[in-house]
């Protein structure tokens, strides 16, 4: 892992891009199983649109009984004390929040559900959300407890931009080594101008799981390192015996 694609369409949205990734998902399941569903381990996954969408915060908040809005840094510090949720002191607002979520909430979305409206300090590249400048126009798509897709409205707004890269060198000098740096020819080329725009990538080795029924990822993987090797009963059989001489 990790294969992706991307896909980016001007003069769209990340609610056009909601409905084109289920219709997407829809067909291809279809075209590859004869049905919208699909049997994973334990779990029968339907991909027939349309998918529930979920803001971040109300999924944590069902989760949890926690509301993560207008919290501070300090306060979410404290809720994963008592959650027992690891951190560390170079985190900020985004990082913490992201953690919350990844082990209160990820792993219950078996369904596809789009999880929407992400926290600001989470997503550095992604346009402010039209009626809410805390919260971002982003969803990221969870199907059998894992993300496949992450997508947003792109930010083209160049002073924006380089302000959230800024806040993302401050926490480099916190020490959070996943801070982005300041992408100077990305700014540049916003000035130019860049039309609204709407981005999309994701995981194809995940969705050739999925499609097809797999619970490891390494049975779609081309090159895969860590894939066990298949051996017949009478291997097995002739390797245990050979122990039993030897011992």
């Amino acid at each position: 892992e990790f294969t992706c694609m991307e896909i980016y369409v001007s003069y769209k949205d990340y609610n056009w891009m909601m409905t084109f990734t289920e219709k997407m998902l829809e067909k291809i399941c279809r075209d590859v199983n004869g049905t919208d569903e699909v049997k994973v381990g334990d779990n029968v996954i339907s991909f027939k649109a349309p998918y529930p969408r979920i803001t971040m915060a109300q999924a944590i908040e069902n989760a949890t009984g926690f509301d993560i809005s207008g919290k501070s840094e300090d306060e979410l510090r404290e809720f994963c004390r008592q959650q027992g949720i690891e951190t560390e002191p170079a985190w900020g607002k985004g990082k913490l929040i992201d953690e919350i979520f990844g082990e209160k909430c990820e792993g219950s979305f078996i369904q596809p559900t789009f999880i929407i409206d992400y926290p600001i300090e989470m997503s550095p590249l992604t346009k402010r959300h039209r009626n809410n400048p805390e919260l971002t126009e982003r969803f990221e798509l969870m199907v059998n407890g894992k993300e496949l897709a992450n997508a947003y409205s792109e930010l083209n707004d160049p002073i924006d931009q380089y302000e959230r890269f800024v806040e993302q060198m401050r926490l480099a000098d916190k020490g959070d080594d996943e801070a982005m740096i300041i992408d100077h020819d990305f700014i540049r080329a916003l000035e130019y101008g860049m039309p609204p725009t709407s981005g999309m990538g994701i995981g194809m080795d995940r969705l050739a799981m999925l499609m097809t029924g797999q619970s490891a990822i390494q049975e779609v993987l081309l090159f895969p390192q860590m894939r066990p090797e298949k051996r017949s009963q009478a291997q097995d059989a002739d390797n245990e015996n050979d122990g039993q001489e030897e011992a």
